[in-house]
């Protein structure tokens, strides 16, 4: 997968291949590349009981197959200018979900969107600099988007990154 495709997250021209069974040893590198996704390709295998053209080919199949849609950084939105976020919740017009998805991936500072079930269609993740730009984004961004019925902003007021780390092992079985 290329680059582009990785930082696009990972949509490809062609058909994903179906899912494969993943093994303890797939399982074993996403834990790994979950923990530190700048981890090198040796010591993946030396971790994992390896050699380095099996760990380099297992990582590149899960690439290929889809598991693993890219590779970043974790970043702590406030310390980066990102002081505000709040979860946005969207009603919308049934069957646009498509054209609000386009709509909502081209805002600034929207970090996750989701399709879900419930008393709302869409929930939404946005970090901005403030409350200000914030109220913005909703009233006159997110709200100007014909098929987007109504939506209902819930602040964050602190997070906590649950993505494995040392102190907190991945559960992939």
């Amino acid at each position: 997968m290329s680059a582009e495709q990785m930082a696009d997250g990972g949509s490809t021209s062609g058909p994903i291949p179906p899912a494969r069974p993943l093994d303890a040893i797939d399982r074993d590198i996403l834990r790994l590349l979950q923990t530190d996704g700048r981890a090198s390709i040796r010591s993946v295998a030396d971790r994992v009981h390896v050699s380095r053209a099996n760990a380099y080919a297992r990582i590149n199949r899960l690439i290929d197959d889809g598991v693993i849609r890219g590779f970043g950084a974790r970043v702590d939105h406030e310390r980066a200018g990102q002081g505000a976020s709040a979860y946005i919740t969207l009603k919308i017009v049934q069957n646009s979900w498509r054209t609000v998805r386009e709509e909502l991936q081209a805002l600034p500072g929207a970090t996750h969107i989701a399709l879900v079930s419930g008393d709302f269609d869409v929930l939404l993740l946005v970090h901005t600099p403030d409350n200000r730009t914030l109220r913005e984004l909703v009233l006159t961004k997110i709200q100007a988007i014909p098929e987007v019925l109504s939506t209902r902003t819930i602040l964050v007021f602190e997070e906590t990154d649950l993505t494995p780390g040392p102190a907190r092992p991945a559960e992939l079985d």
